[in-house]
C-alpha cells in the first residue's frame, strides 16, 4: 500500500473514533515533527467550522491521521462578541495557541477552526486598534507557524448558532480589520480565499489537500478516523 505523505502511525482510537491514549511517538525520546497545519479563518458565521469538519474528513479518507481543532471562543469564561472586553480577547488568543501546542503531535495534520490572526482582529475591534498586552510580536511569530490558511468570504446571511452574533455590522468590521492586517502577518503564498457559499457538501477538497500534504500515489489508502483529542475545557465540563 503506498504510504501518504507526510505519515506517521495512526492515532489509536475505540471503535467509536475515541483517543484511548497518547500517540506512542509522544512517548519516545526523540520528538516528533509536527503536524502540518491548516486554519479555516475568517469573521463568524463563514461556514468554518463546516469547512473544517468537510475538509477533515477528506484527509481521513486519505489515509492520514487528522486532529480537529475547535473555535476556543465557545469555551471561553470572559465572553464573546459586541460585549467582549480587551482581557476577554486575549485570553482567546492565548487559548488558540495553548490548543494548537496540546495537538501539534498528534496526527499528520492539524485542522483548525480559526487561527491565532482572527482571533486577533477581534481583540484589536475591542481594544481600536490598542495593543495593551503587547501581543502583536506573538502574533506575528505564531502566524508563521501554519502550513496554509484558508480565508471564508462572507456571502451568506448570518445565522444565530446561539454562540455568534448576529449583528452584520458586527461581522463587516471584523472583516474590514482582517483585510488591513492579513497582507502583514500572512504570506500570500500561504493564503487561499473561498467564498462562505462554496462550501457545500460536495465540494471538492482534492486541491488543497494536495497542496498541503502532497499526491498520494496511485494505490487506494486505508481511511483513518477523524479525532477530537480533549482539552482542558473537556475536563473543565466534568467539574
Amino acid at each position: 500500500m503506498a504510504t501518504p505523505a507526510p505519515c506517521r502511525a495512526a492515532v489509536v482510537t475505540d471503535p467509536s473514533g475515541h483517543r484511548l491514549h497518547a500517540h506512542p511517538g509522544a512517548l519516545s525520546s526523540a520528538p516528533m515533527s509536527p503536524a502540518r497545519k491548516i486554519a479555516f479563518i475568517g469573521s463568524h458565521s463563514v461556514r468554518k467550522t463546516n469547512a473544517v469538519h468537510s475538509f477533515a474528513g477528506a484527509v481521513g479518507r486519505s489515509g492520514r491521521s487528522v486532529e480537529v481543532g475547535r473555535e476556543v471562543v465557545r469555551f471561553s469564561p470572559l465572553g464573546r462578541n459586541e460585549g467582549a472586553t480587551p482581557e476577554a480577547q486575549l485570553w482567546a488568543i492565548m487559548a488558540q495557541i495553548q490548543q494548537e501546542l496540546e495537538l501539534r503531535n498528534q496526527a499528520d495534520v492539524l485542522v483548525l477552526d480559526r487561527a491565532v490572526v482572527d482571533n486577533f482582529a477581534y481583540f484589536l475591534r475591542v481594544t481600536r486598534g490598542e495593543d495593551p498586552f503587547d501581543v502583536k510580536p506573538l502574533v506575528q511569530n505564531w502566524s508563521q507557524t501554519y502550513d496554509l490558511f484558508v480565508r471564508l468570504r462572507p456571502d451568506v446571511a448570518l445565522k444565530a448558532d446561539g454562540v455568534r452574533s448576529t449583528n452584520e455590522k458586527f461581522r463587516n468590521e471584523i472583516e474590514k480589520i482582517l483585510d488591513l492586517i492579513i497582507p502583514h502577518y500572512i504570506d500570500p503564498d500561504r493564503l487561499i480565499e473561498l467564498r462562505a457559499s462554496e462550501i457545500t457538501e460536495g465540494f471538492d477538497w482534492g486541491n488543497l489537500l494536495e497542496r498541503l500534504c502532497g499526491p498520494l500515489g496511485d494505490t487506494k489508502p486505508e481511511p483513518k478516523p477523524v479525532t477530537y483529542a480533549p482539552t482542558l475545557w473537556d475536563f473543565n465540563d466534568q467539574d
